[in-house]
């Protein structure tokens, strides 16, 4: 089974902020597939459907974003999951608005409602950020986060919702950076590139090439330009081009 957290602060008067985008992210999902509809359980909204086969619970804190961590680890505790089973959607100030990034475990970067889940279900869970844009400067901040989304923010949020509703399956099957291209592509951006590979010592290997070509690569020495050796080359080659 699989808990699928959106965060936020409940009611009418937070509704539209960039905070609730956990919150509009969950429902998306809820309106895209075959869920039950929303019930108060743990402590907050709940949803009970299915997606690639597993059983998945949608789940609304309504104990603010601060405690958002008391509902969660009670649903997590009543249904005996582990970190693992557990995807946190919430807004990143330091993403640009539309982007996502998706891993698993880390640090709290400052987010009270992602402190309180860490704290109450343990920290080895997903966390998917959606990007909601800086302000510029500190002293903004909180209006820029308690502030409702503007008109124009349609632009790039409907479509972020949308695909990540029509691709919930990819969060189930652990699909994370197939998922994270097909929100690149559907903002207007380009498929994340595939990271560097590295060898057994760590050193990064040049994408596309196989070993042999490394291998040959490397083996490559150049020739002298100037000096007795070059001379003598000169003379036994003849010099290309000529």
């Amino acid at each position: 089974m699989l808990i699928i957290a959106g965060l936020g602060n409940p009611g009418a008067k937070y509704a539209g902020n960039r905070h609730n985008i956990g919150f509009m992210a969950v429902d998306a999902i809820h309106r895209h597939h075959s869920f039950s509809p929303w019930s108060k359980k743990f402590r907050g909204e709940i949803a009970e459907g299915e997606l690639a086969g597993e059983k998945v619970l949608l789940i609304k804190p309504q104990t603010y974003m601060n405690l958002s961590g008391e509902a969660v680890g009670e649903a997590m505790r009543f249904y005996k999951l582990q970190p693992a089973d557990l995807v946190a959607i919430y807004d990143e100030l330091d993403l640009p608005a539309g982007k996502a990034r998706l891993k698993t475990g880390g640090g709290h970067g400052g987010h009270n409602g992602i402190r309180s889940l860490d704290a109450h279900c343990g920290k080895e869970y997903r966390r998917l950020r959606l990007g909601i844009g800086h302000p510029g400067v500190k002293e903004m901040v909180q209006n820029h986060v308690l502030g409702d989304f503007a008109k124009a923010d349609r632009d790039w949020l409907e479509p972020l919702l949308d695909t990540l509703a029509d691709n919930a399956e990819m969060l189930v099957r652990n699909e994370d950076s197939q998922l994270m291209n097909k929100i690149a592509l559907a903002l207007g951006g380009q498929a994340e590139e595939e990271k560097p590979r590295r060898d057994k010592d760590g050193e990064k290997k040049p994408a596309g090439q196989s070993h042999i070509r490394q291998a040959r690569s490397s083996n490559q020495q150049k020739l002298p330009a100037t000096g007795p050796m070059a001379e003598m080359l000169k003379k036994m080659f003849g010099n290309k081009g000529e």
